[in-house]
């Protein structure tokens, strides 16, 4: 191990300690129970990762709120709980547990008839090995008949309610899909949303540092869009968001993440994409989005382009999640601060960086 890795994962540690140390004195402080749902809360909320979560917590702190057990449910609900934790899986796995029980129930009752049959069998062969009559032999017989029968009917009563069982599994399958579906996406534009952006880049960076693969991330703003916004009206706004996140999800690659980070600001996850990559991604976006036109529907009339501007950042290795938002959010304050409708990726950035961390709340559209 080399001297600077061991003084990295020092440094790891020892800021997490420090966060750790920070959130369970406020938990303290505020009667918050340390429950592992409670801490991961204020863990985050003292990380800085989740910008949301910090602005939210901060208007709590500041109106002295109390946070109830009810209130802290719902505030991990709302930013720390995996996307697929707001699938209301309690109620499918009751359901699926109960179709379990059937399958379980006509394999028990197919052993035991299985076995009746199997007694039978053994007396058929007892009365056979003897010298029997004839009516005896026919009675003998004739019973082998009956349960033969039976077991051919039961075979086929069980076949079918394996059948149903079994579509009925595929069933909650599906609506099992559907419900992690729509949890992680956005309900207006139709790909992922905030939670799963989260979610996905956490995955994103884990996978990267196991396999050394280089991970980027695009943010994107539409420009002027309250003024668009405010002269067209909100229907046309929440257009010209549809067709943002459309041109998104055509210009990306299976393995690639867009989503809607919050209000007209897109973000897109980029696993095994350097850079260089990561920049042409985004200029092939940017042209993209130029040449479409907002049109209408009610009156098929042309409103005109927009345009958007973006910064490309690439993840290093070990630094927390914020940071790599941060450094992209600093180029796209680049972009727009340089004329707009372009691509500025992190390397422009550090001239500008004090200033802009300072002006990004209030950057213009």
């Amino acid at each position: 191990m080399r001297a600077g890795d061991a003084m990295t994962k020092q440094q790891a540690q020892d800021e997490a300690i420090a966060l750790a140390t920070s959130a369970l004195k406020l938990m303290d402080e505020r009667t918050i129970a340390p429950t592992p749902n409670n801490f991961a809360v204020w863990y985050n909320y003292f990380s800085g990762d989740r910008p949301d979560l910090n602005r939210a917590l901060s208007i709590l702190l500041e109106s002295e709120t109390d946070f109830t057990p009810e209130r802290n449910a719902q505030i991990f609900e709302k930013y720390c709980a995996a996307p697929y934790e707001a699938v209301p899986m309690h109620l499918i796995a009751e359901r699926m547990e109960a179709e379990l029980a059937t399958v379980l129930g006509v394999l028990d009752q197919a052993e035991r008839h299985a076995l009746a049959y199997g007694r039978t069998l053994e007396t058929v062969q007892g009365a056979l090995a003897k010298p029997t009559p004839s009516q005896a032999m026919i009675e003998v017989l004739s019973r082998l008949l009956d349960q033969t029968r039976a077991m051919r009917q039961q075979s086929r009563d069980a076949e079918r309610q394996l059948e149903d069982s079994a579509m009925e599994v595929n069933r909650l399958r599906d609506q099992l899909e559907d419900a992690r579906r729509e949890a992680m996406t956005d309900s207006l534009t139709a790909i992922a949303n905030r939670k799963m952006f989260d979610f996905v880049l956490r995955q994103s960076a884990m996978d990267a540092m196991e396999s050394g693969e280089p991970l980027s991330l695009l943010m994107l703003d539409i420009d002027h869009f309250k003024q668009f916004n405010d002269t067209h009206g909100h229907h046309i706004g929440d257009q010209v968001l549809r067709l943002l996140a459309a041109v998104l999800k055509q210009s990306v690659k299976g393995q690639d993440t867009p989503a809607r980070y919050g209000g007209e600001e897109f973000a897109v996850v980029l696993p095994q994409t350097t850079l260089e990559n990561a920049v042409k991604v985004a200029e092939a976006v940017r042209v993209r989005v130029a040449r479409r036109s907002v049109v209408n529907r009610a009156t098929s009339r042309r409103l005109g382009s927009f345009t958007v501007s973006v910064g490309a950042a690439e993840f290093r290795p070990g630094e927390p999640l914020r940071v790599l938002v941060e450094r992209a959010d600093r180029a796209l304050y680049v972009a727009k601060h340089s004329g707009r409708n372009r691509v500025e990726s992190e390397l422009v950035a550090p001239c500008v960086e004090e200033h802009a961390v300072s002006a990004l709340s209030c950057c213009g559209n």
